[in-house]
């Protein structure tokens, strides 16, 4: 019979364990989750990447509400557990909800540690534990001002570095004569300071914070113990966290400084389990996320009738602050029975340190080259005796038999239970075995699979080089490219710096993210032009230059330096009066050929460049608008007769066609757009090989996406179903908008999906409402500033040196 596993918390650690547990046995347990957040499980370590803005929420999800779904997991969000009745094996929630259970496992973390100045308790200040922190920081931000942060720990630090990005000054306050020194000896605290004041940010130690001052109920300042009064908009206290144990205490469940667990992770109710930040182990409470993974591991073995044991951790520490690299781990402090390895290099800003006892490592400090952090601490952990290898220990693991070896035959000798990833505790057999046995080629596929690299990324060296060993001459890095040979940078970070960093300009964005060329070039430019048409309607003026020959001219180019111009016939159809419109046209310009498109319009060949205008102008009285053949956007929507005519037509699948090609046109997009609307499952209108395509049935609309018939042939996946016009209007406008925003430039829409996720897509277009409604208006906003004709504006004289000759050349009388 199956047995009811009821978890409070929805951490990383519970998380961890349910992966684990389904892995075991996936029918073991009805799992209920009362998660006192209003969200799904997230990676918390990504939150100072989210404040910096060089991630977003929807980057850092772990399990998203499809996963729940997929596993019949009951997710309960925002369901603040209150009472746990152990007598009648049930938990209540703040709302009410009673649930009972077989099993019962508390994950209630932590508390950020409130330090009670006067004054801490006004409108603006602020701890730094979850996303509702993040959201109040990044809302503070907004005003930008002066954020003074309580604590130069690892939170602390994060937390300032992040505040910095968002355009505020920063001072941060540290008690300690270093930063960080809990993680850090001396010599790598300094570094730490000088590379945290090099990014503008102030650091004050050994101060002390007297009081919090404020006005009208809100923070305006802080005043420390020697009388300096430090003027500040928001104060985030970052000095530490305790376990959060009060509704395991308040049911008699024994508890110290956190919930006293074994080392099965049992409480002393032998169907109550812990783990993750609230309990105690052995006289330890852990706050990094290695241990709370391995007590997961442990956990869900147990559930599942195994016999494993946590018997505690050594940790590693990372800082997530782009451009410092640090790594500790174990214990570096000084005693007569250690000794000591250094190396400094002042030039490089290098500084490494390992302590030793009786020949091993136990300690282990690295600033500004971290490369071999993980192998020092695998040693660390074994306890690995490095008497053979301690002349070349401090220069890594490459140098070991006293020459320098390739990297890759480092990476190669790893053990298999080696960490890479400490973010999400991911160790080498994993990401070997994932890319071997789901034949994995690519950086973002090992990252989807395994999650290594997909947090911090500072392991994203070694996951490379591992995948270089595993697949050999296999592997091509160059698939996660940058942009072009100007920059370092790929789509995806160019697009989000140039949303973090409010940039407006192809100038800005070169000199902001440090591009290698004066001006760009003729792959970068364009991209960069389309990233700021998208991200910025209205502030962004379209530089038409970076443009290519045939968006610039609004026609296609042919072989012989003629050009093609196709007018827009909305849905296919046309008329009487148009087609004697194009056919005087046709006539007056002498065009040679006249053919009917694939989309069901109307292609003059061979139109001389001079007679561009003159052409735009004589189809424009006709009513005729740019159909923009040759663009990087909405080109067609191709229809079936539907209703109106076909006895097998369900729906009005041209007048449906009509209505979304007059809603998106002018529309700008990562790579052409071709949509259809077939009024019936007989396809007539070709929907299924589509960007986006709509099949019309009895009982509405089925929405597909993410077709092709060139190059490549490919069907299109569903999307899902609509019930009305109205709502797939909705989903048609939401999905172009994602993948507007999310799609590299150049990358047609099945590449995109194929990418990003069909799963996700769906998830953030059905799951989604608030999300996609959102999409769906800031689709709408943007058309204000694009549904202009081109063929008009450039009659009416925009760009007019573009169509005019550079010189004129004929014969000259002689004299």
């Amino acid at each position: 019979m199956t047995q009811k596993l009821v978890i409070i918390g929805n951490g990383m650690a519970p998380g961890r364990m349910l992966e684990h547990l389904f892995e075991e046995d996936a029918t073991a347990y009805d799992v209920t989750i009362f998660n006192a957040e209003p969200r799904v499980n997230y990676n918390r370590l990504m939150l100072s990447p989210v404040l910096s803005g060089e991630k977003t929420y929807e980057d850092i999800i772990t399990h998203d509400d499809a996963w729940y779904e997929a596993n019949n997991v009951t997710l309960l969000k925002g369901a603040k557990i209150t009472e746990i009745d152990r007598n009648l094996k049930t938990v209540t929630s703040e709302a009410g909800v009673v649930a009972s259970y077989d099993k019962l496992v508390i994950a209630t973390g932590s508390n950020p540690f409130i330090i009670p100045l006067p004054g801490h308790d006004l409108d603006g200040v602020l701890v730094y534990r979850d996303l509702d922190d993040v959201g109040a920081m990044l809302t503070a931000a907004k005003s930008k001002g002066r954020a003074v942060v309580i604590g130069g720990g690892l939170l602390g630090l994060e937390a300032a570095a992040g505040l910095k990005a968002r355009g505020m000054d920063v001072t941060v306050l540290h008690l300690m004569p270093t930063l960080m020194e809990r993680q850090l000896d001396p010599a790598a605290g300094y570094l730490l300071e000088k590379a945290i004041k090099d990014k503008g940010i102030e650091v004050l130690t050994e101060v002390n914070s007297k009081e919090i001052l404020g006005k009208d109920g809100r923070v305006s300042g802080i005043t420390l113990d020697d009388g300096t009064v430090i003027d500040a908009s928001i104060v985030i206290m970052a000095v530490g966290i305790r376990p959060s144990f009060s509704l395991a205490k308040d049911a008699d469940i024994d508890c110290n400084r956190g919930i006293l667990v074994d080392d099965k992770m049992q409480t002393s109710d032998p169907d109550v389990y812990a783990l993750g930040e609230c309990v105690e182990h052995r006289g330890d409470c852990y706050g990094l996320v290695a241990p709370l993974y391995e007590m997961a591991k442990v956990l869900a073995k147990n559930l599942t009738g195994g016999n494993a044991e946590f018997t505690g951790s050594v940790t590693a520490t990372k800082l997530k602050v782009t451009g410092v690299d640090l790594y500790s781990a174990g214990d570096f402090a000084e005693a007569d029975d250690r000794e000591e390895i250094v190396l400094r290099d002042a030039a490089q800003g290098i500084y490494k340190r390992l302590v030793l006892k009786e020949n091993r490592i136990i300690g282990a400090v690295q600033y500004g080259e971290t490369t071999d952090g993980p192998w020092f601490f695998d040693l660390l952990k074994k306890g690995t005796d490095i008497s053979e290898m301690r002349d070349s220990l401090i220069f890594g693991q490459a140098y070991q038999g006293g020459a320098s070896l390739d990297p890759m035959q480092a990476v190669a000798a790893l053990p298999d239970d080696a960490e890479i990833c400490g973010c999400n505790g991911i160790c080498k057999s994993v990401i070997v075995t994932a890319i071997t046995d789901k034949k994995l080629n690519t950086l973002d596929e090992v990252r989807s699979h395994t999650k290594a690299s997909a947090s911090c990324g500072t392991c994203t060296g070694l996951v490379e080089q591992l995948m270089s060993v595993t697949l050999g001459d296999t592997y091509d890095p160059s698939k996660v490219a940058a942009v072009c040979p100007c920059t370092d940078l790929g789509h995806d970070d160019v697009r989000r710096l140039i949303q973090v960093k409010s940039l407006k300009s192809i100038p800005a964005v070169m000199q902001e993210l440090e591009w290698k060329t004066s001006c760009g070039c003729a792959k970068c430019r364009p991209a960069l032009n389309y990233y700021l048409v998208s991200d910025w309607p209205g502030e962004y003026e379209d530089d038409y230059q970076s443009r290519y020959i045939n968006e610039r001219v609004h026609a296609n180019i042919q072989k012989d330096g003629t050009y093609s111009v196709v007018p827009r016939m909305w849905g296919g159809m046309t008329s009487s009066d148009e087609l004697r419109a194009i056919a005087d046209v046709v006539d007056k310009f002498d065009i040679p050929a006249v053919k009917v498109t694939g989309g069901q319009r109307i292609d003059m060949l061979g139109v001389k460049k001079e007679d561009l205008l003159g052409v735009w102008s004589d189809l424009g009285d006709a009513g005729f608008v740019s159909g923009q053949a040759y663009a990087k956007g909405l080109r067609t929507v191709k229809t079936c007769v539907g209703s109106d005519w076909c006895r097998f037509g369900t729906q009005d699948s041209t007048g449906f066609g009509i209505r979304i090609e007059k809603f998106m046109w002018g529309s700008w997009t990562p790579a052409k757009l071709k949509l259809a609307v077939s009024g019936c499952p007989r396809n007539c209108s070709e929907a299924t090989c589509k960007d986006i395509g709509v099949i019309c049935v009895d009982s509405g609309y089925d929405i597909h996406f993410a077709g092709a018939a060139g190059l490549d042939i490919k069907g299109t996946e569903l999307l899902g179903h609509a019930s009305s016009e109205d709502e797939a209007l909705e989903y048609i406008v939401a999905l172009t908008q994602l993948y507007r925003e999310q799609g590299h430039y150049l990358e047609r829409i099945y590449k995109w999906a194929k990418r990003v996720g069909v799963d996700e897509i769906r998830s953030q277009i059905l799951d989604d409402d608030i999300g996609r409604k959102n999409l769906y208006q800031r689709f709408v906003y943007s058309q204000k500033f694009a549904q202009h004709d081109p063929w008009s504006e450039r009659v009416s004289g925009k760009d007019k040196h573009e169509f005019n000759p550079l010189a004129i050349f004929g014969q000259e009388a002689a004299e």
